[in-house]
């Protein structure tokens, strides 16, 4: 193994070489699109969307908020074989901060945020539509160390207060909000890859899907891999309405295990997978993974913003990971959402680059530049790569947060 460090531009790089590939050994999970901890993600990502969408057509900038501590607390479901209903709704807690206004002019924050819900639960479980009570935290309160003195106020105490875009630090020079972290690797393997897929199949728009309305969204999969066989723990909701009776429901889940075999034949040829479908089942008492709307929220589960996927989609304890919720941060400036993403994909360039595994950890120094971070780890499975060219492809990573900002606004990149 090998280890080069150098400074440039105030950033600490150090690239280690002929580091030991990972084993074929891995343990994974994915929660799918009607999780409840994918909900809370996908809805603070879109909620900062539709933030930084109006501040940006209405004043010409992002304007700070962070929406990345909504949770959503389940609410009360009666199930019967045919039919169901909502007998309490579900709290969703917008906990976070935003700016409610800029130069004088208000700002309808209550308002995007409650359009916002609505269609994002129209889309996702329309059958919660009606259903959803929706409690405001949003404050507009500065960060620590706005102090107070004779003086005119500080630049701090404006961040949420902007008497104009000017006040916004950010246009003139891009800092790091926080002291954090974003890590990345490359490449997934075969099962990982599968896995992703595979979730996304039963719980998303998909062929299966749209023929089999009883399936639900609420989709798990724990997953293990020692190189020769896989299992999967494998967990898939029916929705009540489609489903007539107990005979119907574990049809239903033969269905589901032969589909679960023919993904497997066509993307994972070779491998035998042996899955576990809904484990906590009792049919001789009705106790079953039956739900109305297809997801757990609807049952007195929670969701909350940082426990479910990593940005790449999968929890993977085996892997490099860190503990950031990405999802609701602010893309202009918040580095627990913008090095996570940019780490990820230098390590996929760097793979590309060398053709062997690659790691990335961005490490950031709060009030510094952004570009700049204060410690940048690349971590490589090739033996003699050009380094020169592995410093290209990191300085084209840090020069591209901006980009990276517009693509999170205006392309609806899927954060998990």
């Amino acid at each position: 193994m090998q280890r080069v460090s150098t400074t440039v531009q105030n950033s600490s790089i150090t690239i280690e070489t002929g580091r030991p590939f990972p084993t074929d050994l891995v343990l994974l999970e994915r929660k799918g699109l009607g999780h409840p901890d994918t909900l809370a993600d996908h809805l603070a990502e879109e909620l900062s969307r539709a933030y930084s969408r109006y501040t940006l057509d209405r004043f010409g900038a992002v304007l700070h908020h962070n929406f990345d501590k909504l949770a959503l607390l389940g609410g009360s479901c009666e199930v019967r074989y045919g039919a169901g209903r909502m007998t309490a709704p579900v709290k969703v807690l917008v906990n976070g901060r935003a700016a409610y206004a800029c130069g004088g002019e208000d700002i309808p924050v209550r308002e995007l945020v409650e359009q916002a819900v609505t269609a994002f639960f129209h889309d996702r479980l329309p059958e919660l539509v009606g259903h959803l009570d929706p409690v405001f935290n949003i404050t507009s309160n500065p960060s620590p160390g706005a102090v107070v003195t004779d003086e005119s106020g500080t630049d701090r105490s404006r961040w949420f207060a902007p008497r104009s875009v000017d006040d916004l630090r950010e246009r003139h020079t891009l800092l790091a909000n926080d002291t954090s972290l974003g890590t990345g690797w490359a490449p997934m393997a075969p099962f990982e890859q599968f896995a992703h897929a595979l979730v996304n199949h039963l719980s998303g728009v998909s062929e299966f899907t749209r023929a089999n309305p009883w399936c639900g969204s609420d989709v798990k999969l724990m997953g293990h891999f020692d190189g020769a066989k896989a299992e999967a723990i494998l967990c898939v909701p029916q929705k009540s309405e489609h489903v007539p009776d107990r005979a119907a429901y574990l049809a239903n889940k033969e269905e589901v295990l032969a589909e679960c075999a023919r993904f497997t034949e066509q993307h994972l040829p070779g491998i035998e997978i042996t899955f576990l479908l809904n484990a906590r089942d009792v049919p001789e008492k009705d106790e079953l993974y039956l739900t109305y709307t297809g997801s757990s929220i609807e049952s007195g589960d929670e969701g909350v913003v940082g426990r479910g996927n990593r940005v790449n989609g999968l929890i993977t304890p085996l892997r490099p990971m860190n503990l950031e919720g990405a999802s609701g941060k602010n893309p202009v400036y918040h580095v627990g959402k913008l090095y996570n993403l940019a780490a990820t994909r230098l390590a996929q360039r760097l793979y590309d680059e060398t053709g062997s595994y690659a790691e990335v950890h961005l490490v950031s120094a709060t009030g510094q530049r952004l570009d700049q971070p204060w410690k940048v780890l690349v971590r490589l499975a090739a033996e003699d790569p050009e380094i020169e060219k592995v410093q290209a492809q990191v300085a084209l990573a840090l020069g591209g947060f901006p980009e990276l900002t517009a693509e999170l606004v205006h392309r609806g990149v899927r954060l998990s």
